[in-house]
């Protein structure tokens, strides 16, 4: 991974082309790692297998998998990089979106790969976090494709908002990385069938941000309790804070819970 700076350089530079993009915000960076880095990951990509998921119907087909205890250690490493501070921050100049959260349960992330024949048909994603409860708001993928023939399809396409056509198309080449913002209208995939010989995958890892909902809140720094002649003020000040359905599930736990009403 590139230093802070390098990354906050490159996010920079970057802003403008990313905001300006067509259909939707997106820009494409090829390079982004070493080359040391793209090579041990793609000699360390597994093969399908058990504990992959497998996709096959009509929208899609491909196999992906997100367990980190099945991941080889060069690509883990990867995941992690990508879901760290530095880079968030980086995504956060980037996109000009503020407060991203990375998922470090990978939903819907990790490892992908496409068989011969496989399609991904043109969709929008899903814009919630199942798990966290959080609003999904920018796409990343790192492809990993060395010696990629045109002929082999396989190109990400970012259709217009009326889904009559793809405005771009990109390669799925080894060490370039794409990153869009994930909202209702930014339709993509790639919906002709893989054309790769057989044996051969249209390979990526994929990562999603995302935001805290907006809600309404007083909010309130955090209370210190200083010692035992300041506790009972305190735990007053902590009762008019908190919400009296929250009071009632912890006594509930002491034993001491509301009695239930008629």
């Amino acid at each position: 991974m590139p230093r802070r700076s390098d990354l906050q350089a490159l996010a920079e530079r970057l802003h403008g082309e990313f905001v300006s993009a067509e259909p939707y915000p997106h820009v494409v960076i090829d390079d982004m790692l070493p080359v040391a880095t793209i090579k041990q990951i793609i000699e360390a990509f597994p093969a399908p297998g058990p504990g992959w998921e497998h996709f096959n119907d009509p929208n899609q087909l491909k196999y992906a998998l997100r367990d980190e205890e099945m991941i080889p250690a060069p690509i883990c490493a990867v995941l992690r990089q990508f879901n760290s501070q530095v880079f968030v921050e980086f995504l956060e100049t980037l996109t000009g979106i503020k407060g991203l959260i990375p998922d470090p349960h990978l939903h819907g992330g990790g490892l992908h790969q496409i068989p011969r024949g496989g399609t991904l048909k043109v969709h929008a994603d899903f814009d919630q976090h199942r798990k966290l409860k959080v609003d999904r708001r920018v796409n990343v993928l790192l492809y990993l494709n060395e010696d990629w023939k045109d002929e082999y399809g396989g190109h990400l396409e970012l259709w217009n908002r009326e889904m009559t056509r793809p405005v771009k198309r990109v390669a799925p080449i080894a060490n370039r990385l794409v990153v869009f913002e994930t909202s209702d209208t930014s339709f993509h995939g790639h919906p002709d069938a893989l054309a790769v010989p057989k044996g051969r995958f249209r390979r990526s890892l994929a990562w999603y941000y995302y935001t805290a909902p907006a809600v309404e809140r007083s909010g309130h720094n955090t209370v210190w309790a200083a010692g035992d002649r300041e506790s009972s003020s305190v735990r007053s000040r902590i009762r008019r804070l908190t919400p009296p359905s929250v009071l009632n599930a912890t006594r509930s736990m002491r034993g001491g819970g509301a009695k239930p009403s008629a």
